[in-house]
């Protein structure tokens, strides 16, 4: 299993939350000097564990992130780098913690223009951090401009300058960093997109904050990893057979349309279910039954036959949408799928046929579902939330309205639930943006429910094993491959789940 220590080092804490950590810290015996310091030695760690002594460059701004260069710039100048620190105000205006460590740096202060961004080797952004509430603008922003398009190393300390911590969204103009070195833990603005892509390699530094301090903050935010969620995985039993692993029925939409349904019945079978069965139209069945092996088929012709299929309640995990056609067919088979009160999985047009009338389809969702949008049909269902900024805090609204938990797909997909709880997913390379992809992870999802993973964790699941496949797979990648990369991740979960 894994141990404690690694599941403790994926909380994601929000500005507000690390101004609580850092003001506990301090309560805690831990000084506010003693933090600083910790914090510039660390970003100073970062640049001489990448390049020998050379010309560096710290862009200091009027608070606490000033302070943490100010100290980087003593540290580096005592390891034998050329330093030059440019200040955003005046010395005499610094105060607190900063000030104490601007008055320890002997060197010279240049005032911020961009005469600064000359013969630099490395470049540190400790400009604003986290702690930025307006856009960055005119002469700062140039001076940005200009460190960007030099060719040095840029560190930048916290979070870039320019990106909003909590919702990883450009305020102006932002650093675009090559390494980020941040403290205590990571920040949702760190995975949010475009935060994530200006940041570079993230380096979290340890700087004494107590981790007893997250007991009292109990954040509701982290970063995905099987840590969060290994402990329920549905391993198979010497004791076990196929139907004690759940029977995941995947509907399937008309003969035209029937490649999405193949695409999620295989990634169910393949992340476990026990068995697998597509309800099909009639007319679907013969290309159905020459694609599928492993998994079953059953036509049905009107809503009664459809729901005749549902009378068995060993197929107690249920996806609709991947191909189902926006019709009132495909609204009615969702009614009839709800009404079961079983695990539902909800994925494509399974929610575009309500985004006329949204709240029909939240009455009728409960805890037991999963819907599955990207950001199109997210906002036919929720247009209201079109306007905020954080991706975080639409899927968290969302979820609550809709009553169930919801995975918010894209590069950095978020898996939020209604009681408050979310993940941000990291690592799903570019190739999977293709044709089919959400099809097969809706499947997966739906596979891990059928085996009596929560609907929370077989979500967060879900959406990791199918970014590490995806990963495994590279350049080229098409839907299809998902399903034979599979078995080695989880043949890499097996490996974690061992005791130590």
């Amino acid at each position: 299993m894994i141990c404690e220590h690694a599941v403790m080092t994926l909380e994601l804490l929000t500005i507000d939350e690390m101004y609580e950590a850092d003001r506990l810290a301090i309560r805690s015996g831990v000084s506010g000097l003693q933090l600083m310091e910790a914090a510039g030695r660390g970003v100073a760690s970062a640049v001489t564990s990448r390049r020998k002594p050379g010309r560096a460059l710290i862009l200091c701004g009027p608070g606490n992130n000033g302070g943490d260069g100010f100290v980087a710039a003593r540290v580096l100048e005592e390891a034998g780098w050329s330093v030059d620190v440019a200040l955003l105000g005046r010395v005499e205006a610094l105060k607190g913690d900063a000030a104490h460590m601007a008055g320890l740096w002997t060197g010279h202060v240049r005032p911020l223009d961009e005469a600064v961004v000359d013969d630099q080797d490395v470049i540190i952004d400790a400009l604003f951090g986290a702690g930025l509430t307006r856009p960055i603008e005119g002469a700062v922003a140039n001076v940005i401009a200009r460190a960007n398009a030099h060719p040095a190393l840029r560190v930048a300390v916290d979070v870039p300058s320019g990106i909003d911590g909590d919702s990883g969204q450009v305020r102006g103009t932002a650093f675009e960093a090559d390494v980020t070195v941040t403290f205590f833990r990571r920040k949702p603005g760190h995975l949010l997109l475009p935060g994530r892509l200006q940041c570079g390699v993230v380096e979290v530094v340890d700087i004494g904050t107590p981790a007893a301090v997250l007991d009292q903050i109990a954040p509701r935010t982290w970063r995905n990893d099987p840590a969060l969620w290994l402990a329920v995985w549905p391993w198979p039993t010497l004791a076990g057979h196929k139907y004690s692993r759940g029977h995941t029925l995947v509907v399937s939409g008309p003969l035209h349309a029937t490649g999405a349904a193949t695409l999620a019945a295989y990634g169910a079978l393949r992340i476990g279910s026990g068995l697998v069965t597509v309800a099909c139209p009639e007319d679907a069945l013969p290309a159905l039954a020459g694609k599928l092996t492993a998994v079953m088929t059953s036509p049905f012709g009107d809503a009664g036959e459809f729901a005749g299929s549902l009378d068995d309640a060993r197929k107690n995990a249920l996806l609709l949408g991947p191909g189902n056609g926006v019709t009132d067919e495909t609204r009615t088979r969702v009614d009839l799928a709800l009404a079961t009160g079983r695990a539902v999985v909800l994925d494509a047009d399974a929610l575009t046929v309500f985004a006329d009338r949204p709240d029909d389809l939240f009455k009728k969702l409960h805890e037991k579902c999963v819907i599955t949008p990207h950001d199109g049909e997210f906002f036919r269902l929720f247009p209201d939330l079109r306007q905020e900024s954080s991706k975080l805090h639409r899927a968290r609204v969302a979820a609550r309205r809709a009553g169930c938990v919801l995975v918010l797909k894209g590069a950095d997909t978020v898996v939020a639930s209604p009681d408050g709880r979310a993940v941000i997913n990291d690592n799903a390379p570019p190739d999977l943006a293709t044709a089919g992809a959400g099809d097969v992870l809706a499947g997966m999802i739906a596979g891990l429910r059928a085996q009596g993973v929560p609907a929370f964790e077989a979500a967060a699941a879900g959406v990791w094993v199918h970014g590490q496949a995806a990963s495994r797979i590279g350049a080229g990648l098409i839907a299809e491959d998902l399903w034979g990369a599979i078995p080695g991740v989880l043949g890499e979960l097996k490996g974690m789940n061992r005791p130590t």
